[in-house]
């Protein structure tokens, strides 16, 4: 499947909406080397659309993770799981911050943790960083 282009009022309708915070690990774009991306939810090779409801606001690090994956395995139960949908799901339902790291509160939580790598050392620092001057989250 080709690619599908988003208009430039979709991708400002995404940014937008997303207050220009990464929608998975809730870092803005002000605070990052890279620009944040536009992320399909559900992939294009899945059937995905390019709509407004499938996209979602992602930094480089959690957009590379994620990939085109919808699913993964929970650390704890190692049952199948959905990542967060963003669209669908409210982040404060699945995830909590506790210092610095990003904890998975429910099964979704905790698999999106795990794929999306929310506590590696370099981004605890950068969340560290940002906390220490009222910028996160």
């Amino acid at each position: 499947m080709s690619q599908t282009a988003i208009s430039d009022d979709l991708r400002q309708r995404v940014i937008n909406r997303a207050q220009g915070k990464c929608e998975y690990c809730l870092l803005h774009q002000d605070f990052s080397i890279y620009v944040h991306e536009i992320d399909h939810i559900i992939a294009l090779k899945h059937n995905g659309q390019t709509v407004a409801d499938n996209l979602a606001l992602a930094c480089l690090s959690c957009n590379r993770h994620k990939g085109s994956d919808l699913a993964t395995f929970d650390p704890l139960t190692q049952k199948l799981v959905r990542l967060f949908d963003p669209r669908h799901q409210s982040w404060t339902d699945h995830f909590a911050l506790k210092g610095y790291y990003l904890i998975g509160l429910t099964p979704t939580g905790r698999a999106t943790v795990f794929l999306l790598k929310f506590n590696q050392p370099r981004r605890l620092g950068i969340r560290q960083s940002l906390t220490a001057f009222g910028q996160y989250p």
